[in-house]
């Protein structure tokens, strides 16, 4: 398993490594009130580190408090299904005792 995890990031690491280095360009970014050189490959990279980012958060954001409302409302569900016994719920008939006869 871990394997399986390992050999992905290490195929990663070496792909932005080598990517970096063919972008070893240095180009400038214009802040309006700050300029500075980078590399264009660091440029990149951090561009689509910052979209993952924040596109998780996004996803996290709009996905969680949902979820966690609805396993509230099961886990009450839940609670409240083993805390009333089966004959006295509302709504369900009472069956007789095996081998007794209903009048």
């Amino acid at each position: 398993m871990r394997l399986g995890i390992i050999l992905p990031v290490l195929v990663f690491v070496v792909l932005g490594a080598l990517f970096g280095a063919l972008n070893a360009q240095t180009i400038s970014l214009d802040l309006y009130f700050l300029t500075f050189g980078v590399p264009k490959g660091a440029a990149l990279l951090c561009a689509v580190l910052l979209g993952w980012l924040l596109g998780g958060i996004v996803v996290w954001v709009a996905r969680v408090p949902r979820l966690q409302r609805q396993l509230r409302i099961a886990q009450r569900e839940l609670r409240d299904a083993h805390a009333t016994p089966a004959d006295a719920r509302p709504g369900q008939a009472l069956s007789a005792p095996r081998g007794e006869a209903r009048p």
